[in-house]
């Protein structure tokens, strides 16, 4: 059996989201796949629309994953392939040359992205249509705090 692992913010799930899990999915027997908790994006100066549970809740709920983790540490990688017994790292082109430290325990593979969709772009998008309302008190903080988008 063929494990792949990728690792992930996947805030704002978006086609792009989806391609990338339904290639690496092909790649092997097993897709693994480590979400960035809160803290983490935090600590890396970045902060998610939707919150880590949310996230792992889609993740779960797409027919290409078969598990999901929680990715805490830049260093839990190596850690995390070599327990799960992993055979190949999957990861979006945009990280190209970042993990091939991996490969000594694993094949480490990078795909390209979906052309004209990113979570950036989706947040830009969103922002335009919003506007103010989507900072500050808005739209972002019931995602994050709240059980589904309920007021309060």
């Amino acid at each position: 059996m063929t494990t792949v692992i990728t690792y992930g913010t996947f805030d704002l799930f978006h086609l792009g989201h989806v391609r990338l899990l339904k290639r690496l999915s092909a790649l092997g027997d097993r897709l693994i796949v480590g979400c960035s908790t809160d803290e983490f994006n935090a600590g890396k100066g970045k902060r998610s629309v939707m919150s880590f549970e949310h996230r792992c809740e889609i993740l779960e709920s797409c027919r290409f994953v078969d598990t999901v983790i929680a990715e805490r540490t830049w260093e839990q990688k190596r850690e995390d392939i070599l327990r799960l017994e992993v055979d190949i790292f999957g990861i979006g082109a945009d990280w190209t040359g970042k993990f091939d430290d991996l490969g000594d325990i694993c094949e480490v593979v990078y795909l390209g992205r979906t052309e004209g969709i990113s979570t950036t772009e989706l947040r830009q998008s969103v922002q335009e249509l919003l506007g103010d309302s989507f900072s500050g008190a808005g739209f972002p903080e019931r995602l994050v705090a709240g059980d589904g988008g309920g007021a309060g």
